[in-house]
């Protein structure tokens, strides 16, 4: 797996492509400084995920995010801060990143970066607590108007907690295949990207 690291901190670029090789699966394809380095060399390179730090200078990780997902909407960007900062994690929700993640919980990055090239959303412990209130509005929302039924709204709530589509399945005692299928109905009749959109969308409606 190919993987692009940008970081203003030349030492925390090079200490996480340590991080990185130490799994022989994972190999770091280029390193930048900042947003304007990301947006190009994920052009250049095309890499299975992007791991980018927030602030930088010139060009921030949630701009180049919105660049970047702008040309290849199917980007895999996992955002990487020493922050834990409420609005940064509502607008790394909102633009479509796959993961926002603390530095400080080092021993999360290599299973983060796994599963984000796997598909999947992830979000580290301390801000997956913060999202309900962050997100969370008074106005509810009648999935019914939508046409989505019982069983699709049980699988938006499953997606809003986080679990795999394999283990949507298990829940529902439904194949991975249905799931995958279910969501995608579900997307497009709600007008959504990706299934972190369908996750801001079930706690902005709550």
């Amino acid at each position: 797996m190919n993987i692009l690291v940008v970081d203003d901190d030349i030492l925390v670029s090079n200490a996480l492509k340590t991080i990185l090789e130490s799994d022989d699966t994972l190999h770091v394809a280029g390193t930048g400084e900042d947003g304007e380095d990301a947006v190009r060399l994920y052009g250049e390179l095309k890499p299975d995920v992007l791991l980018m730090d927030i602030r930088m200078k010139k060009l921030n990780g949630l701009d180049a995010s919105r660049m970047i997902l702008s040309d290849y909407p199917d980007a895999r960007i996992l955002l990487l801060t020493t922050f834990s900062d409420d609005e940064y994690i509502v607008k790394a929700l909102k633009c479509g990143v796959k993961g926002y993640l603390l530095k400080q919980d080092y021993n999360s990055i290599i299973p983060a970066v796994k599963a984000v090239h796997t598909g999947q959303t992830v979000f580290g412990t301390e801000i997956i607590s913060k999202i309900p209130d962050l997100l969370q509005k008074k106005s509810g929302f009648d999935y019914a108007s939508c046409d989505i039924g019982e069983k699709e709204y049980t699988l938006i709530t499953l997606v809003a907690d986080g679990f795999s589509n394999k283990e949507i399945a298990e829940k529902m005692f439904l194949s991975e295949g249905t799931v995958r299928n279910y969501l995608s109905n579900i997307l497009d009749k709600l007008d959504l990207r990706d299934r972190t959109q369908l996750a801001v969308f079930y706690y902005q409606h709550l």
